[in-house]
């Protein structure tokens, strides 16, 4: 039986399949597939608007269609580790996936000395929670296991909801976004960041300014910092930052079962010539002050701010952020990769491979950070 659902106002964002969610994870040793294909088809009547298309404001769902949402192929060679985990741009020319056919979809390639798994998700079908909430139950389900009925068990404690407009009507029908621009050639750094000194940041702004920040703070400061040093020559005066809040934690009508886009984008501005003098914690400070208090109200505000584009016909600026005058930056850092075993362990390395320019991801390594921008 086909199901259907209207997309919400965040999803609407990345209607033209914009910034997709797509991550490479390498698994050694590797493990077999059949139980992760078993598990796909399981899942995909619960977390079905990943398995469906979208059409005309709606994602609409019939059926699972294997050969829709998995490939697998075999390498004859060795997967050269080092390489993959220094290198940027080269990783993702030569894993990421072409455009999806469904809202989701799953690539496996068996190399002689591992696996690698690349999952990728359109965002309009959900956020990078909803990308691991499935992954972490799809992993969950592909495990050998001694509980019997675990499957059974696991849908009704587990159950995602797909509640999209829970907190306001909305309707996208007749409404097409054009698709983003290519970004041309982008330079990938990656920078290793030191735990110990994002702390100490965060103890001077407590001493200081008697305010309590947080190392996201700190860390978007810094990335803010970096790209427009990176391209001086091309910022405009104002600068803007933008950092996607999600909301599950404060918007009872979501909550964490919440399989969606659960986010709202929080943006404040900055003078360049400002960010280009004043020290990490100055400004760690000043994002710290500009976020919004978080409550149904506040993100019934920001849906409306939405609504208020469309209806005005600023289709340009209905968008997460414009690369040209600002960046944005997402913090990967507490991603669940203990989760994500399928039998054999975590995965060995886990990289995004979506880029976007002047975007910024803060992703963790062992106990500190690594900012890896693209500009």
């Amino acid at each position: 039986m086909s199901k259907k659902i209207q997309i919400s106002q965040v999803d609407a964002v990345f209607s033209n399949g914009s910034y997709p969610i797509e991550f490479f994870f390498y698994y050694e040793p590797a493990f077999d597939t059949k139980r992760l294909r078993r598990a796909l088809q399981k899942l995909s009547s619960i977390f079905w608007p990943a398995f469906g298309d979208y059409k005309d404001g709606a994602i609409v769902f019939d059926r699972y269609r294997e050969v829709e949402c998995f490939d697998e192929e075999a390498s004859d060679r060795e997967l050269d580790i080092s390489e993959i985990d220094e290198s940027g741009s080269e990783v993702i020319s030569r894993f990421a996936l072409p455009e999806l056919e469904r809202l989701f979809f799953l690539k496996a390639i068996r190399f002689k000395n591992g696996l690698v798994l690349i999952p990728k998700l359109n965002h309009l079908a959900g956020d990078g929670y909803s990308y691991f909430l499935f992954l972490s139950l799809l992993a969950a389900l592909s495990r050998p296991t001694l509980v019997p009925f675990k499957s059974s068990l696991m849908n009704f404690a587990l159950k995602p909801h797909h509640r999209r407009t829970a907190l306001r009507d909305f309707s996208f029908q007749g409404v097409e976004l054009r698709p983003l621009a290519q970004p041309g050639k982008i330079a990938i750094e990656c920078a290793e960041i030191l735990r110990r000194d994002v702390q100490s940041v965060i103890r001077e702004a407590a001493a200081s300014a008697n305010l309590r920040i947080s190392s996201n703070d700190v860390l978007s400061a810094l990335a803010m910092k970096k790209l427009v040093k990176a391209r001086a020559d091309s910022w405009a005066e104002d600068v803007r930052l933008t950092i996607p809040i999600d909301v599950r934690g404060k918007v009872k009508e979501y909550g964490r079962g919440f399989f969606g886009n659960g986010i709202m984008f929080h943006t404040v501005t900055f003078k360049k010539e400002r960010l280009e003098n004043s020290p990490i914690q100055e400004v760690a400070i000043e994002i710290r002050k500009s976020r919004p208090p978080l409550s149904k109200e506040s993100y019934i505000d920001f849906l409306k701010s939405l609504e208020d584009l469309l209806s005005a016909g600023r289709l340009d600026e209905f968008r997460p952020y414009n690369p040209e005058r600002g960046c944005l930056v997402t913090n990967l850092s507490r991603l669940p990769t203990d989760k994500l075993d399928f039998g054999t362990g975590s995965p060995k390395l886990a990289i995004p491979l979506t880029i976007e320019k002047n975007g910024a991801a803060i992703l963790a390594k062992e106990e500190n950070f690594v900012l890896r921008l693209a500009y």
